[in-house]
């Protein structure tokens, strides 16, 4: 069964996060964890670390990841930036990433009372994104050699409650 997790950088299942997101995100651009952390230094620690697990003989499996960025250097801001968002290649298509969607939105809207999401996302991502009610916006640019266009979602208006009078 899957499970989606909230963890820290000191959680067991970490190690399996770096190495999905090594398989699936970086090594295909030539680059290594390493190099992303370079890129930006710090962002790593101060990321929410999100993975999606099915249990296994040995453990559970981490199958997908993604992370949430809230720029600490900006206190006012009610946005987030959701990040390294994967899924296991033969995984993909089962709607693990659309759970992983849902815990960072809950995350985000729910708990941390933020207003907006948004992502870099790869081009061949957006309608993963489009099926989940993110909307792109302004044109495509270019992120680690690949074409990205910026997307993103804000939070759901609260309800209002309507007092019925008898």
């Amino acid at each position: 069964m899957l499970r989606v997790q909230h963890i820290t950088i000191d959680h067991p299942l970490y190690e399996q996060e770096i190495a999905l997101r090594t398989a699936v995100l970086l090594a295909p651009i030539g680059y290594n964890i390493e190099d992303y952390k370079a890129m930006a230094p710090g962002r790593e620690e101060q990321c929410e670390h999100f993975v999606a697990t099915v249990p296994h003989p040995s453990g559970e499996r981490v199958v997908g990841t993604a992370t949430l960025f809230i720029d600490q250097d900006q206190p006012d801001s009610d946005f987030g930036k959701v990040q390294q968002v994967c899924v296991d290649k033969q995984l993909q298509g089962e709607g693990i990433g659309q759970k992983l969607m849902i815990a960072i939105e809950a995350r985000s809207f729910g708990e941390l009372g933020l207003s907006n999401l948004y992502c870099h996302a790869q081009l061949s991502a957006m309608p993963f994104y489009e099926k989940l009610g993110w909307i792109a916006e302004g044109d495509e640019f270019d992120e680690a050699g690949i074409r990205h266009r910026k997307m993103f979602i804000s939070a759901p208006k609260p309800i209002e409650s309507s007092e019925s009078t008898h």
